[in-house]
């Protein structure tokens, strides 16, 4: 019986493609499956049919449908491989042309199988072999030709290779270039020492039970190459991998953010940048991988600011190591503050109750009601957090002496004894019942750890950009300082609550070892660049506090249709046109668990869910990490779609009094620095809100748009 193997490339078509075509790949990979070898290439079912003019004679196309076809690469002469591997699914004329312009090959020194489009590298070297002759230097051309066939560059990349200029000019030919030797040409620019790229891509990448000699097989090659080629070993699981093609490729790490996850070591703490659709949290993932390959006996804490993200982490993580329970049970997965709260209920006989957002506000409503204060409870709270924790200042003494970076209000020596006067209320107010902050933990925490010692070997980090100093001091205290000790990620441009940190101050200094990812691997270009857009009239402070981000470089490799924005008249209306468009994506082959909607207050969500459900739309609430294979369309606050990410979203409700909400909003007035970053919190929310879509975003509105999308909108129609 033929063996199917499934290719990455494969499930780039599958995913995008309407039900009935899906619905056709089913049928003809479960027909597939009932075959012998020579009833397949007998049989006129299937149509398995060559390639006219290919340049891998092994390619093959079979019929989906009438206009679809599936493009094949079978075992070529002198093969006696029994697999079939399904490399991609597309209309009858663009599978012939796409089938005719790949080869596939074994990479010579990672074994595993690459693909690369041969006609296009032939087209294209040439003309940079012309334009190469008048450059200054040449990308390579410290390396020698030796050198670069140790690390299984071919000759046809060879010679693309030898006229590339610079990093821009390889990443054009990325796409081009077959996998295995693309990553390491990567590592080569990045002056990384082919010694070093041997050992950390092609030793890595090759299976340890490898045949030491080149073996042109393809079944050998196929199971060499893990990564990127699943083999199916039955019907049932057949089913599984097309009912949720997404899943089993979620963890896939791209050979550009391999170079970051896999460095053998590090000196100190890493941080990894990049905007939505980057890879940084599956970057950390294999982070945590190769940590625990290095020694049997490390632990790892694996956290982040959530308990939905900690929950998505957990089952990302049991996917990779294919549900090793000796290795998972090495990781610690959870939030900082459930962790800073485990370390204080061990060593605490009474550890004092955490109190919410809620609660805080009306404790110092009455402080400044029984102290009769010159100050609004908001600015209070502001300043407790952002000076007072975020320096972790203990006494009065130490914050009259304090600087208060980020505040946009003076204090003199008077009103900060009335600020600390304040503080001294609030906190015995918390004691006196018994309570405290999760900040408070988190410091409480810090000094335990301090105390008796690390209990962690490895810290890995991701959505770094939501963490408060408080809590990066118990990350601190976690482990001890030295190589591979924390391994950060986070986007500045998506940090969606309020915290200031300066990384090198708290004792995790990453100068020389931060990365910045600049591909979008999940959202189109379309979807990007409208994205983007909201936050191009500002500017973003950088992750360690020290200077500035930027999207500059940032880019998708997808493309697709342009974002929608629409108004109405009232919400009524808005709802009822967001059931018509998910019902147009539900007919147009997305299932229902594909799409996300969210909103900024769950009031508009309740309408829209009643809505869909009576039109016979099955739904979901996600307040955590809702499974894949739960039916219905996703509702969640835009608060709770970090993390998340879906083939359609639509963004409901973005009014001019929801975004920005004015009660979230320092007035200019009271502290004008506190009034900007609080509107860049806003539109960095409407910002992680809109990079959720992978293929479709629509943001609507009833009555005026919020400025933030207007801004864009009016810039489209000039």
């Amino acid at each position: 019986m033929p063996q199917l193997a499934l290719a990455q490339s494969f499930w780039d078509g599958y995913e995008k493609v309407e039900k009935p075509v899906r619905a056709g790949v089913k049928k003809a990979m479960a027909k597939f499956q009932q075959l012998t070898v020579a009833e397949l290439h007998a049989d006129k079912g299937l149509h398995l049919e060559s390639v006219e003019n290919a340049r891998d004679q092994r390619m093959r196309t079979i019929r989906i449908n009438d206009f679809w076809r599936g493009v094949v690469l079978a075992p070529g002469p002198g093969d006696e491989s029994d697999i079939f591997l399904l490399v991609n699914v597309l209309p009858h004329d663009d599978a012939y042309g796409w089938a005719a312009k790949r080869l596939y090959s074994t990479n010579s020194a990672t074994r595993g199988l690459e693909v690369r489009n041969a006609v296009a590298i032939d087209q294209l070297t040439p003309l940079y072999e012309q334009a190469a002759r008048s450059a200054p230097q040449l990308l390579f051309a410290k390396i020698s030709d030796g050198a670069l066939r140790e690390l299984g560059v071919d000759n046809q990349v060879l010679r693309a290779v030898r006229s590339i200029v610079d990093k821009a000019q390889l990443e054009a030919f990325a796409t081009l270039l077959p996998e295995d030797q693309l990553e390491v040409l990567q590592y080569l620019a990045e002056e990384f020492s082919p010694e070093d790229v041997y050992r950390d891509v092609v030793a890595h990448r090759r299976p340890a039970d490898a045949p030491a000699e080149h073996v042109d097989n393809l079944a050998t090659a196929v199971a060499n190459t893990p990564a990127r080629i699943r083999l199916i070993a039955g019907p049932d699981e057949l089913q599984e991998a097309l009912d949720q093609p997404f899943a089993a490729w979620r963890v896939f790490l791209h050979p550009s953010q391999r170079r970051v996850a896999y460095r053998t070591s590090y000196g100190g703490p890493v941080q990894v940048t990049g905007g939505p659709g980057t890879g940084k949290t599956v970057a950390a993932l294999h982070r945590v991988k190769h940590l625990l390959s290095r020694d049997e006996s490390s632990r790892v804490l694996l956290t982040t600011y959530t308990n939905a993200l900690a929950a998505g982490l957990r089952d990302s993580l049991d996917l990779l190591l294919d549900g090793d329970e000796k290795l998972l049970r090495r990781v610690d997965i959870t939030t900082v503050d459930a962790h800073a709260t485990g370390v204080v209920r061990a060593h605490d006989a009474r550890a004092p109750q955490p109190v919410g957002d809620r609660e805080q506000r009306h404790l110092w409503t009455n402080v400044v009601r029984r102290l009769n204060l010159p100050f609004t409870e908001q600015f209070l709270a502001q300043e407790y957090r952002h000076v007072i924790l975020g320096q972790n200042l203990r006494d009065r003494v130490s914050y009259l002496s304090a600087p208060r970076r980020g505040r946009g209000t003076a204090l003199g020596p008077a009103r900060r004894n009335l600020l600390w006067d304040a503080v001294e209320l609030f906190e015995q107010s918390l004691r006196k019942g018994g309570e405290i902050t999760h900040l408070g933990i988190c410091a409480r925490a810090a000094d335990l750890l301090a105390e008796h010692g690390p209990t962690h070997q490895h810290v890995v980090v991701d959505e770094a950009q939501d963490l408060h100093p408080a809590q990066w001091r118990v990350l601190r205290a976690v482990v001890a300082p030295g190589p591979d000790d924390i391994f950060l990620t986070g986007d500045p441009h998506q940090r969606i609550y309020d915290s200031r940190v300066s990384l090198t101050s708290l004792g995790v200094a990453t100068a020389g070892r931060s990365f910045r990812l600049r591909v979008n691997y999940r959202s189109t270009e379309e979807i990007l660049t409208w994205a983007s857009k909201l936050l191009a009239p500002v500017t973003v402070d950088a992750l360690d506090g020290d200077g500035h981000d930027t999207l500059a470089g940032y880019r998708s490799l997808l493309r697709g249709g342009r974002p929608e924005a629409q108004g109405y008249s009232s919400q009524q209306d808005e709802v009822a046109a967001l059931v018509e468009q998910v019902r147009s994506w539900v007919d147009g082959g997305l299932s229902a668990s594909e799409i996300g909607v969210c909103a900024r207050f769950n009031l508009l969500l309740d309408k829209a869910e009643k809505q869909l459900k009576s039109s016979g739309i099955p739904v979901l609430r996600v307040r955590g990490q809702a499974r894949a294979s739960e039916p219905g369309v996703r509702l969640s606050t835009m608060h709770a779609m970090k993390g998340l990410e879906f083939r359609a979203v639509a963004v409901l409700g973005t009014t001019a009094g929801a975004l920005p909400f004015a009660r979230e909003i320092t007035p200019a007035e009271v502290d004008p620095l506190q009034h900007e970053a609080d509107l860049l919190r806003e539109r960095c929310l409407l910002f992680v809100a809109c990079t959720r879509a992978r293929e479709a975003l629509r943001v609507s509105w009833s009555g005026e748009p919020s400025p933030f999308v207007a801004h864009i909108e009016q810039a489209g129609s000039r």
